[in-house]
């Protein structure tokens, strides 16, 4: 095959292509992604479903003038080689590794992507704000959304649906209907859109009509007109079945989704629209790679894998999500009231276990989290124990809901928030470093960090036991081997001595850091510096005097924390140690006031002063500082 790819340097490139060159383009795009994913990890079915559609969208379209929004983003990798990325200074073999290219939109990587995303049902919002914006400066550009099946199930994609209704400026929303999110898409709109996929042979017949009265001699753009404002006029009458038309789209669809011609032709003709249009495309998630069209959730969020022979089970491991699964499917064993609640994140989540013992007591919502947490709270009202199942980095779109409808009424909701702290490979959008500092204002909350699969299991059964609402964070991480501290029973408040030699200096930490920490003391011994290491477990509530008498206990006291400093629990210790006179120094390590990166989470651990050997050299620099002050 001819290598076309090459010689794509910008989406221009591609009118020059004919649809015979463009279908081995694609199947040279698929070759490529695939490749790259298996060495680099990656979101792999969801790309490999849009690659002719992207093809068609540059060619109908003139990026950058013309905007194309990507709603979560991980279906953009087409759209990255075709925008001059495919080699060069940002090369894609470098995706997602650090200081190379990010696996979603970025702004500071080309001007072809025109707005950051990562987190679903977004991109009709900030579609919506770029046209409204762009009209008011007396521009013509067209801004196209591109948004999945299951990012239409968020709420926040239909009051954007129903703002550019009631604007009737000409934004294009790309419907790319896959039957899928992350798991397979459940709900109404999922039945909805299937009934309005069986009419595809109606839409077939009205393409195929539309064009023929186009190519009438004289009369036919002006016959064509007619006709088609005829057909707005009766559908107004008689056709009141679809959702979109009736918030004032025009709907377009369905269509197929991998045939880049009629694609194409179609978005060429909505181009000259000038009032709000879906197109509903109908694509094939994984297409291409057999593994991943088989088992397309699988393929989803991939790490490294073989390509002839498929990615490993992703169930084996001891990842703290398959301790997660493991020990909620025990408690639910033990206690019928326990269900589990997820935001289509099913297999990311940990829950497909649970799933298939108890499919009546596990809900997926979709991709809906705040309403993940009030329906939580309506089943804890009726006696059960729900269990929401979420990264940490989605349950800051639920904010509002732990708030109001759960810790407000002292509801005991248990939330276990999975890829809490520094998240490898996704970057800015995904990490896990806030919900320490937001969710430790909450009243009636409490918050839990194991370091372990055990103490994972002690805290799932001990928050299933609690009045109020108990949040237990952990990393995506192996799970640390056990040792004998973590046996030893929950108190509240308290924390656990991971080793305790009655040195001077005590090095407490936040779960997820246990493996630093213990390097720390390692490479410390090794220099002659002895530490003790304590699991705080508890990040609220606090037993204040207990630690305070820990703090007082020694001459040095570093806490490290996988979480942002402001509203963290290390600004929380520095403060109770002012307030209670601590006589010990008190030295902090915590991610900072950021976003986090790109990279392992190894390297963010590393770069941010987070891993064992940084954790050390910090240690010694606070001794001789604390030397210093004492001289």
């Amino acid at each position: 095959m001819e290598d076309i790819l090459s010689h794509i340097g910008d989406p221009r490139d591609l009118a020059r292509l004919d649809y015979s060159a463009l279908t081995e383009l694609a199947a040279e795009i698929r070759k490529v992604i695939i490749a790259t994913v298996s060495r680099n990890g990656g979101h792999l079915a969801s790309n490999l479903g849009v690659v002719e559609l992207t093809i068609a969208l540059h060619r109908a379209f003139h990026s950058p003038h013309d905007k194309i929004v990507w709603d979560v983003g991980h279906q953009c990798y087409t759209h990255k080689l075709l925008t001059g990325r495919y080699t060069g200074g940002l090369s894609f073999s470098q995706l997602r590794q650090m200081g190379g290219l990010a696996g979603f939109p970025k702004y500071s990587e080309s001007p072809h992507d025109v707005f950051n995303t990562g987190h679903a049902s977004t991109s009709i919002s900030g579609a919506l704000g770029l046209l409204a914006a762009d009209r008011l400066k007396g521009g013509d550009q067209r801004v196209i959304a591109v948004i999945g099946d299951g990012a239409l199930t968020g709420g926040l994609a239909y009051e954007a649906l129903s703002h550019a209704g009631q604007l009737g400026l000409p934004l294009i929303v790309i419907l790319n209907d896959n039957a899928m999110s992350i798991s397979k898409n459940v709900g109404g709109l999922s039945k909805y859109l299937s009934r309005l996929s069986m009419k595809a042979k109606y839409q077939s017949f009205r393409r195929g009509f539309d064009a023929l009265v186009k190519k009438t001699p004289v009369v036919g753009e002006t016959l064509y007109n007619v006709i088609y404002r005829l057909k707005r006029a009766v559908k107004a009458i008689f056709y009141t079945d679809n959702f979109f038309v009736d918030l004032g789209f025009e709907y377009v669809g369905p269509i197929n989704g991998h045939n880049i011609a009629q694609l194409e032709s179609l978005l060429s003709d909505v181009r000259k629209l000038d009032h709000p249009v879906v197109v509903h495309v109908i694509t094939q998630k994984g297409k291409g790679y057999k593994y991943a069209e088989a088992n397309p959730s699988a393929y989803h969020g991939v790490g490294a894998f073989s390509i002839d022979e498929g990615i490993a089970d992703p169930n084996t491991g001891r990842s703290f999500t398959n301790a997660f699964g493991e020990a909620i499917v025990e408690a639910a064993t033990r206690n019928h009231a326990v269900a589990a609640i997820t935001a289509a994140m099913e297999h990311g989540a940990g829950l497909a276990p649970f799933k298939e013992r108890f499919p009546e007591r596990l809900f997926d919502v979709g991709i809906a989290e705040g309403h993940a947490v009030t329906f939580a709270a309506g089943l804890a009202c009726q006696g059960l124990r729900p269990v929401v199942a979420v990264y940490s980095t989605f349950a800051q779109r639920a904010y509002d809901a732990v708030i109001h409808d759960v810790s407000l009424q002292q509801l005991p909701v248990v939330f276990c928030l999975d890829r809490a702290g520094f998240v490898g490979g996704d970057g800015e959008t995904h990490q896990g470093l806030f919900d320490i500092a937001f969710f430790r204002m909450a009243p009636n909350m409490t918050i839990l960090a194991p370091a372990s699969k055990s103490e994972l299991k002690a805290m799932l059964d001990f928050a299933l036991s609690s009045k109020s609402a108990v949040m237990i964070r952990y990393p995506k991480s192996d799970c640390p081997e056990e040792c004998g501290a973590f046996a030893s029973p929950l108190k509240n408040g308290r924390g656990v001595f991971i080793r305790r030699n009655n040195a001077p200096i005590c090095i407490a930490f936040t779960g997820s850091l246990y493996t630093q920490a213990l390097d720390a003391a390692e490479r410390l011994a090794s220099w002659g510096v002895a530490a003790d290491i304590y699991n705080l477990r508890f990040l609220k509530p606090i037993d204040e005097d207990y630690l305070a008498g820990l703090m007082n206990a020694y001459t040095l006291f570093v806490f490290a924390e996988e979480g942002v400093r402001s509203g963290g629990f290390c600004e929380y210790a520095a403060s109770l140690a002012v307030e209670r006179r601590c006589h010990a120094h008190i030295a902090t390590l915590s991610a900072g006031e950021q976003f986090g990166g790109l990279g392992k989470r190894d390297e963010l651990l590393r770069i941010n002063g987070l891993d064992g050997e940084s954790i050390a050299a910090f240690v010694r620099t606070a001794i001789a500082k604390n030397d210093r002050m004492a001289e």
